[in-house]
């Protein structure tokens, strides 16, 4: 049966308790929040989860035919992320590419155009709702491999679609989910929506349920007019990540795959505002990367302040002077070094070369360099922290959100040594020193006439 064969998550290293947004707001919060780093976007989480479903597997990456992106907040309003997604996964250069987005159902559509697909296909689904946190936005991504004879067999689906304006939207240029504020009767259009997908499921009732979850009373609301009435506890993940947009779900559905038995049935009920919803029915159990045991790591908790820093509500993003000037196309021909560390060989000598340009270091030799990827692990073998006002033009919003920031000389070893200069992220540069161990992810580098530029930076592990 085709259906999920392998699953990954990921979630922000920053994490905002309930006791920092209760103490800024005097209320009690439905959620701790998962908050994205000043470098992460809705893109590098979706890298980030798709690597973790890729590490320690025995799959080609060559052999995925499709990957499909789904988000609400891509990182820009026109333009494709599926490719950059691709390249940055090293995955072949023909592959098909479908991108989802405009609602939470987004990740429903990205899992149906997969199942629908032949061969191998990577569905990733990653969001980042932006705003005060005080809100309930939180953060992160799941992804998921469909093939045929999966572990996880998708038994069937359905779709239930109405007008009904004024349910969770966001105008255009806006940064926060909107309502119209009718809470009984949004209540209503969700239990609905799901409820008339559900019904239309062949099927005879449910083990585990992750249900559309904007806040962690929605899926009990919901779950009380289903057949079956499915245990929702696993599924429901909101009050430990936030509302994470089209993310949600999906990061609920693979941590409920991976409590599932063999024999299980699990449903999922997705709703999209203006509005739609959709029902899945899985059959079987498979393991989560990016989980422990089935439960996220703790990740580091962090003051109200900084999560207003790391989110841009609390910064200016005007930027002194042009900085460094590095083309596009020019950028492009680098982007095997920055997304996969590729290095050259020489074929004369052997020695390894980074970046593999111009003439070999140990001998002059002029020949082309063979590729060489080097590991995704390095270890310090120098560091220092730029502090504010000492970052580069290009580097300073970054900057004024995530504060100071390490510089890193990482050494790799691949049949032979290769070091190169980058950034650390998702840590005190200060407490990182030289011998640590650290590990490549993709993450923003800067912005420059207008496009993103994504790399490599490196987390200590």
């Amino acid at each position: 049966m085709r259906g999920i064969d392998a699953a990954g998550v990921y979630l922000p290293h920053y994490r905002l308790e309930r006791d920092e947004i209760e103490g800024a707001w005097g209320r009690s919060p439905h959620a701790s929040l998962a908050v994205p780093a000043a470098d992460e976007d809705a893109l590098t989480m979706g890298v980030a989860a798709a690597e973790s479903l890729f590490e320690g597997r025995d799959i080609e990456r060559d052999s995925v035919d499709l990957v499909c992106f789904a988000s609400t907040t891509p990182p820009v309003e026109e333009g494709m992320c599926a490719p950059r997604l691709g390249r940055a996964l090293d995955l072949k250069r023909g592959v098909e590419t479908a991108e989802h987005t405009q609602s939470t159902l987004a990740g429903a559509e990205a899992l149906a155009h997969a199942l629908d697909a032949d061969g191998s296909a990577l569905v990733v689904v990653a969001d980042c709702p932006a705003g005060d946190p005080s809100d309930g936005w939180g953060a992160g991504a799941a992804a998921f491999l469909v093939t045929d004879d999966a572990a996880v067999g998708v038994s069937d689906r359905t779709w239930h679609a109405d007008e009904y304006p004024g349910v969770r939207f966001r105008e255009r240029g806006a940064t926060a989910v909107d309502s119209l504020d009718i809470t009984t009767d949004e209540r209503a259009v969700v239990r609905e929506s799901i409820a008339n997908a559900v019904a239309g499921l062949d099927a005879d009732g449910f083990d585990i349920a992750a249900l559309h979850q904007p806040d962690g009373r929605m899926p009990g609301r919901v779950v009380r007019g289903l057949p079956g009435a499915p245990e929702t506890e696993v599924g429901t993940v909101v009050n430990h990540v936030g509302d994470a947009g089209a993310a949600t779900l999906p990061i609920g559905l693979a941590r409920a795959l991976a409590h599932a038995r063999s024999d299980d049935s699990t449903l999922a009920g997705f709703f999209g505002g203006g509005g739609a919803g959709a029902a899945f029915a899985f059959e079987g159990s498979v393991p989560v990367s990016g989980l422990d045991d089935g439960d996220f790591p703790t990740g580091e908790s962090i003051s109200y302040a900084s999560a207003l820093r790391k989110r841009g509500v609390v910064t200016d993003e005007a930027v002194a002077g042009g900085g460094a000037q590095v083309s596009l196309p020019s950028w492009r021909r680098s982007l095997d070094q920055r997304y996969r560390l590729r290095a050259g060989r020489c074929p004369d000598c052997s020695t390894l070369v980074f970046p593999p340009e111009g003439a070999c270091a140990d001998c002059g030799s002029r020949e082309a360099f063979e590729p060489v990827d080097l590991p995704r692990t390095g270890t310090v073998e120098a560091k220092t922290v730029v502090g504010q006002g000492g970052a580069p033009p290009e580097f300073a919003p970054l900057q004024r959100r995530g504060g100071p920031y390490g510089v890193a000389i990482v050494g790799f070893e691949a049949d032979g040594h290769a070091a190169l200069p980058a950034q650390l992220t998702d840590c005190d540069p200060e407490s990182v020193a030289v011998g640590d161990e650290v590990r490549a992810v993709i993450r923003r580098i800067y912005v420059q006439e207008g496009v993103v530029r994504y790399g490599a930076k490196f987390v200590p592990r």
